[in-house]
Formats: C-alpha cells, structure tokens, sequence
C-alpha cells in the first residue's frame, strides 16, 4: 500500500504479510522504498518510509536483514500495532444497532 503522510510531508509504503517475518522481506520493501523515491518523490518531500507489518518476528533476523539497509524502514507485527483500543467494544456497537432499530422503528409508525 502506498500513502502520502501530510504532517511529516513523505510517502509511506506499507507491506503487509500473513507470515512470520523473513529477511528476504527487508530487500524488496528497499526495493520498493527506493522506487517510490525515484519515481514520485519530489524535491521538497521527505525520504519515504517504509513499514513491513508480519506475523511475527525474531528481533535479531530483523535487525541482521536491516543492518546495511539506508532507507528508513521498521517492522511490526499485528500485535504490535494498537487499534483495537480506539474502536468501540462489541457492548457498545449492539447499543448502538438497538439504539438505531428503534429509531426505525419509530419513523415507521409515524408513516
């Protein structure tokens, strides 16, 4: 995936895998990294940032694959990333489809 970050003013390309990580992972988002650089980036825009998101992941095989790396790239796991505390519990959304029914089922017998 391919975004542009306002704020920090620079592309970032996130890969995703379904596997736990492996160090060939690290040479092709470089490779990607590189290309986005190459081709979109322009001159007032930040270096490219690129995010590879696994499984999992043995720390000392990531930093192995990324130690000659220049382009600035990190590694995440599923877990590490922490959206589930922004979204509403499953409490939360049934209130809110009772909440919406009976609200459908108000306007229906005003009809």
């Amino acid at each position: 995936m391919l975004f542009y970050h306002i704020r920090l003013r620079c592309y970032v390309v996130i890969e995703l895998k379904v596997v736990e990580f492996m160090p060939e992972f690290a040479g092709k988002l470089n490779f990607y990294v590189s290309a986005v650089n190459r081709l979109l980036r322009q001159d007032d825009d930040n270096p490219t940032i690129g995010l590879l998101i696994c499984k999992s992941k043995d720390q000392t095989k990531v930093e192995w694959a990324f130690d000659s790396i220049q382009n600035p790239m990190g590694v995440a796991t599923y877990q590490g990333i922490k959206v589930t505390d922004k979204l509403p519990s499953i409490e939360a959304l049934q209130e809110r489809i009772k909440l919406l029914e009976a609200q459908l089922e108000q306007s229906a017998g005003r009809e």
